[in-house]
């Protein structure tokens, strides 16, 4: 067997607008996902956030979930919307009992929280200002961290500033799959500025507050591998992980954007002003840990692609998940090893890791998703290794307790343990359940499981 650490944090994490539904009560704001998801066309199988799994009104039966299987953590993001309806002004005391309640349900349980103060749910009202782009927004969500430090802080110990900030920057406003569905590189470039210092604004306000407890950042961690030995497929991988990684992990660890891409950027046409001294020391100030999603890798070549000239190499079907992503578990422990080789964060969690398969009920009722089971325990066993080797990892989070919208894509991709009938929204434990159960209370993987 391999085990871990008695002191360990096993966990599974979920976002706010994947999950919650309530999408107009109790006061809420409408949120860009809102505005996004209701506007055709954009949503692969059309759904919404408005039910999803209605967690906003389920969540005794969710925390039950967590607690049968002996969680000892939970990752969770706040709406700011639910919080701030017009992303800034008077607090919506009804939304922010929710998390109140949230709180006090997992502590009761024993489970640590772990709060995401954004995951890409922005307030329509900032984004009508210019959102991202706009500096003042950066100055609000560190209004908005305070607030809830202040509110929360009492009870959470641990807080994440922004998960994966590639996704509202990159994938928002440079491949145009998430709200407000632009293509501009420029303005990508700048909304990812802006954010790295919201992050930097929000610890600064958590040191000004003197809470106990931890703060840190989530990013994707994906490995990107050069599809030969090409000198060309080698800088189109450099270059790629530079976009992916590196624009958003030098800033944190570095004060600096990466140099080469800077160089590339502006051989492009575009604007990269570089960070002053002050924005630098804010946006490097120390943070208490680095969250890692691990789900796959990219292997990339030279392409006519106009901006980074990469083009990513589909893997052969047979290795794809649901997504048409590459089932590849070693890779988190390459992720693993890379950021602590590079930038030697104190402590790392993985926040989150899953993959998606096309789950289904048998007649019998389960639901047998035997390869989620297998892919989980593989990458614990890489998780174990890296640890063995000396990257202090702290936690591990499955991606996620329940099946639930896939942003763009919807309600048609399953991660979850805990499978989610749409239509009457039952919880069904799958087979992966009970496997991650057994491994949260023995904290220790087979390595049988690891061939």
């Amino acid at each position: 067997m391999l085990r871990f650490p008695a002191d360990f944090l096993w966990g599974v994490s979920t976002a706010a607008y994947s999950i919650e539904g309530a999408w107009n009560e109790d006061g809420k704001g409408e949120s860009i996902w809102d505005r996004f998801t209701h506007t055709p066309g954009h949503v692969a199988d059309g759904s919404t956030g408005d039910v999803t799994c209605d967690h906003y009104h389920r969540v005794a039966e969710d925390v039950d979930l967590m607690a049968e299987l002996g969680l000892s953590s939970y990752r969770f993001s706040v709406s700011w919307p639910r919080i701030f309806p017009a992303g800034t002004g008077a607090l919506n005391r009804k939304g922010l009992d929710f998390y109140s309640h949230l709180v006090d349900a997992l502590r009761e349980q024993g489970i640590e929280p772990f709060l995401v103060l954004y995951q890409w749910d922005l307030p329509q009202a900032l984004q009508e200002q210019g959102g991202w782009e706009n500096p003042d927004t950066a100055r609000h969500f560190a209004e908005y961290a305070r607030r809830l430090y202040r509110e929360l802080g009492d009870r959470v110990r641990c807080w994440i500033t922004h998960n994966e900030p590639f996704v509202p920057s990159m994938v928002s406003y440079l491949e145009g799959a998430h709200p407000p569905a632009l293509r501009d590189p420029q303005r990508a470039l700048d909304v990812s500025r802006q954010i790295l210092l919201s992050h930097g604004l929000a610890v600064q306000a958590f040191r000004q507050e003197g809470r106990a407890g931890k703060i840190g950042l989530s990013t994707i961690l994906f490995p990107v591998h050069p599809a030969d030995d090409s000198e060309t497929s080698l800088q189109a991988a450099r270059r790629y992980d530079g976009y992916f990684h590196r624009w958003f992990l030098d800033p944190l660890f570095r004060g600096r954007f990466p140099e080469d891409l800077v160089d590339w950027y502006r051989a492009k046409g575009l604007n990269v002003p570089d960070l002053s001294p002050e924005e630098a020391r804010l946006v490097a100030q120390p943070i208490d840990f680095l969250g890692v999603c691990y789900f796959s890798r990219f292997v990339v070549r030279r392409a006519a692609e106009p901006l980074l000239e990469v083009e990513v190499v589909a893997p052969p079907p047979e290795r794809c998940n649901d997504l048409g992503w590459e089932i590849y578990p070693e890779g988190i422990h390459e992720s693993l090893a890379r950021v602590q080789a590079d930038y030697a964060p104190p402590e790392v969690y993985v926040s989150e890791n899953g993959i998606a398969l096309a789950d289904r009920i048998d007649a019998d009722g389960q639901v047998r998703d035997q390869e989620r089971s297998g892919f989980l325990a593989r990458c614990l066993g890489f998780v174990h290794r890296a640890m063995q080797e000396g990257v202090p990892v702290r936690g591990y989070s499955v991606w996620s307790l329940l099946d639930n919208l896939e942003w763009d894509l919807g309600l048609s991709k399953r991660f979850g343990l805990v499978y989610v009938d749409y239509a009457s929204l039952r919880r069904i434990p799958k087979l992966s359940y009970a496997w991650y159960r057994q491994v949260v209370r023995s904290g220790a993987v087979g390595e049988k499981e690891q061939a």
